[in-house]
């Protein structure tokens, strides 16, 4: 197997295409806070980050960054920064405390609020339906692996959709479903901690089936321009022996349970038959049933790409770990359900404080891929982003955060996204990961994504110097070496 490489680039100055849109992300649960205010119901995350040992330090999201009553002055931020666009999510105990019944005002408020912000400040707004923060009523009554937690998501869908729907520019039914479904229900790293491979597997299909049914609730309650997507963090899984016949197996058991459960649904209107042969000791798939297929596969007009890191793996001979984790957090339980002859190799640095390598050259790969299989679809990077350890120091009266690694991060990856344009690629946009440091999961406030530094005991914000760097690119729209 040939690993796809971008070409060198020719000049060591490049512009962007006219309307390219250089943006930034966030999710609810890792910024907002206020998780007992005005309405708002638990979610599987403030129940998981409650429960001892599951979040590093036991840090919860109760507080976060504050941005639920700090909107004004963030939605300042990102005009300062220039941002064209801004992707965030929208909690769905917000705005249904139990995930059903009629909607809380106060959580739509709210939203209106940011959005009208957004729209006031020039900024456009992508909205993410579904960001990780399931109802924790839904849970209790089967969460993802129940198949009506599905038809709830898209009543949700609809009701935000009448009340957003003349204002918002690019809805996303759901974040990284394949976390949802496998650290949330095989490894239980993630919320809901669950580990049962085949909950994991019903929850794939759920999560797929809730997508279609959302779009399908939206189309006919938002804007006719309004343009429809979902972000998958879709894996660059590389033998480790290109010529060797085990490798090449293991990579393509990965690429079907951790890429093609949700593009071949998605986007092909089909379960691919190598993964249900994969999985079928594990479970008949009888969960699907008739009809599901043509609600999930609705017509997109662009794909979300959310990308950080690669994978090698080899066929495992059954010595030593198989590291199924692949960068996860740790956990003795795999996330790759009809994969476990798979073993995941280390990979060559460098690293980010995440311990996940650093290439490149696996954003152009997922690009090219993604344009080659569904050309007729544009692609937005919708997350992409580095956690490193920041360098706080004052200069006279300022804070400073001189996070040059974060930087050369960035500038490496945007190379590779214009390289990709100019190889044919339709890529729209590329929003970094993220605005804020946050939350991060399980690892608490540990790790530091922002381009904009976060406070944790003063909630002050102070723009790194990759934000500056950031904000005069999508002024000038010139990547410079």
């Amino acid at each position: 197997m040939t690993t796809p490489q971008p070409h060198t680039q020719q000049t060591a100055t490049a512009v962007f295409p006219d309307g390219f849109l250089f943006g930034t992300a966030t999710a609810a649960y890792q910024i907002e806070g206020a998780a007992r205010e005005d309405g708002r119901g638990p979610s599987i995350w403030d129940t998981f980050s409650h429960t001892p040992g599951k979040v590093a330090r036991g840090d919860t999201g109760d507080i976060a960054c504050d941005h639920y009553h700090r909107l004004e002055d963030d939605l300042d931020l990102m005009a300062q920064l220039g941002m064209d666009s801004y992707r965030f999510s929208i909690a769905w105990p917000r705005i249904q405390a139990t995930g059903r019944g009629p909607a809380n005002q106060a959580g739509l408020d709210f939203y209106a609020r940011l959005v009208d912000g957004l729209r006031r400040r020039g900024i456009r707004p992508v909205a993410t339906l579904y960001h990780w923060d399931l109802p924790q009523a839904l849970q209790d009554a089967g969460g993802w692996g129940a198949r009506d937690t599905a038809f709830a998501f898209a009543d949700y869908a609809a009701i935000v959709g009448e009340a957003l729907g003349d204002r918002v520019d690019v809805w996303t039914t759901l974040n990284e479903p394949w976390c949802s479904a496998f650290l949330g229900h095989a490894s239980g790293v993630h919320a809901p901690g669950v580990t049962e491979p085949v909950t994991a597997l019903r929850a794939a299909h759920h999560l797929n089936l809730a997508h279609g049914l959302a779009l399908q609730a939206l189309r006919d309650r938002v804007r006719a321009d309004a343009r429809f997507s979902v972000s998958l963090n879709l894996h660059v899984v590389r033998p480790d022996r290109p010529d060797d016949a085990g490798d090449l197996e293991a990579a393509r058991r990965i690429d079907a349970v951790g890429n093609r459960v949700f593009t071949g649904p998605m986007l092909a209107g089909a379960y691919p038959g190598d993964l249900l042969a994969d999985t079928a000791s594990i479970t008949d798939w009888s969960f699907v049933r008739d009809g599901d297929l043509a609600d999930i596969f609705q017509p997109l007009d662009a794909i979300g790409i959310n990308y950080y890191s690669t994978s090698r793996v080899r066929r495992w001979d059954g010595s030593g770990s198989n590291n199924h984790s692949a960068g996860h957090n740790v956990s003795t339980a795999s996330p790759w359900p009809g994969a476990e002859s798979v073993q995941f190799l280390t990979q060559p640095g460098p690293y980010t404080e995440m311990g996940w390598n650093i290439d490149p050259s696996g954003l152009y790969e997922l690009l090219m891929r993604m344009h080659r299989e569904n050309p007729e679809l544009s692609l937005l990077v919708t997350e992409n982003g580095a956690a490193f350890a920041d360098d706080v120091s004052t200069e006279g009266e300022t804070r400073r955060v001189h996070d040059t690694a974060r930087i050369d991060y960035l500038r490496r990856h945007l190379a590779v996204v214009q390289q990709a344009i100019a190889d044919g690629a339709d890529v729209r946009g590329y929003y970094a990961w993220s605005l804020l440091d946050n939350f991060e999961w399980a690892y608490g406030y540990e790790k530091r994504f922002g381009l904009v530094r976060v406070d944790f005991d003063t909630l002050e914000r102070t723009a790194k110097d990759s934000a500056l760097w950031y904000a005069r690119l999508a002024q000038t729209r010139t990547l410079t070496d």
